[in-house]
């Protein structure tokens, strides 16, 4: 999120790619201000009711909603400048069945699952070189994912991401089961000997594993990559995740190794001419 405006010492915020707004209100954030060069604490609050326009009805909008430092207005304006950052700033913690619940869970798991992959390799001999690249602003440009894959210009890439998991309300064939495997997906950007050689791995190491299926781009950084330069050909792997784009996205500790060890047994198993095996029969 970022501040919009400073009125009376409380910081109005709008959102920076996706976030539900339905959940904000009581949540605990970081104000990154720039004009101190600190950080200070805050919490977003929904005024009363009764003082919110009556089209306001029972939704909550984020033009409503106020940031509170605790600070005088004129402290706060020594501090904080519109354009400054505001991050969630509760702490994660587990939950029962090896969950583990924090804000940005998704972008930060998928940095787990590459750092079991890197350990994993390091004991395992492997004929490619690899690079492990943590983008940003996958939410709203895929800046980094096309800057990145433009300057290292992979001949393959593999993307880490979460997926949506089932959950109340939330059963539908776009979803798979939390702790149940890891996500393989397909689509117009995926190519389709990667994701057959990472289905055909999974089952040989019995990995379990289901099948996303996206009909569009997949909304994640395999699109920024596969249309760089001349084309990259990638693959997206996938772990479940609970209540997306809110401060307790929830994953599962066995989906996240599951995903780092299906990583490492997929660069060790790659052959110098993997690129000349590939073929077109299915």
């Amino acid at each position: 999120m970022r501040v919009s405006k400073i009125v009376d010492g409380f910081l109005h915020i709008t959102k920076v790619g996706g976030i539900d707004v339905r959940v904000l209100p009581g949540a605990q954030v970081t104000i990154h201000a720039s004009r101190s060069n600190e950080e200070l604490l805050g919490v977003i609050a929904l005024p009363p009711a009764r003082f919110l326009p009556e089209s306001a009805g029972d939704k909550i909008l984020l033009e409503h909603l106020l940031v509170d430092t605790g600070l005088l207005a004129r402290d706060v304006a020594k501090k904080v400048c519109v354009g400054d950052l505001v991050s969630f700033a509760n702490q994660p913690f587990e939950l029962a069945g090896d969950v583990l619940s924090g804000h940005t869970m998704d972008n930060r798991a998928s940095i787990a699952a590459l750092t079991i992959c890197l350990e994993e390799l390091q004991n395992k001999p492997h004929i490619w070189d690899i690079w492990a690249v943590a983008t940003v602003q996958e939410e709203t440009t895929y800046l980094g994912a096309y800057t990145s894959s433009f300057a290292l210009r992979p001949q393959m890439a593999i993307v880490v991401d979460g997926s949506f998991a089932k959950g109340p309300g939330a059963n539908g064939w776009q979803t798979a089961a939390m702790g149940k495997g890891v996500g393989l997906c397909i689509g117009p950007n995926m190519h389709p000997f990667l994701h057959k050689k990472l289905k055909e791995l999974a089952e040989r190491l019995e990995i379990p594993w289901f099948l996303d299926v996206t009909p569009a781009h997949s909304g994640t950084d395999a699109y920024a990559i596969q249309i760089t330069a001349e084309g990259i050909p990638t693959a997206l792997v996938e772990f479940p995740i609970r209540y997306m784009h809110t401060p307790v996205e929830s994953v599962s500790l066995k989906d996240i190794q599951r995903t780092g060890r299906l990583l490492a047994e997929f660069v060790a198993s790659l052959e110098e001419n993997f690129f000349e095996t590939i073929t077109w029969d299915e």
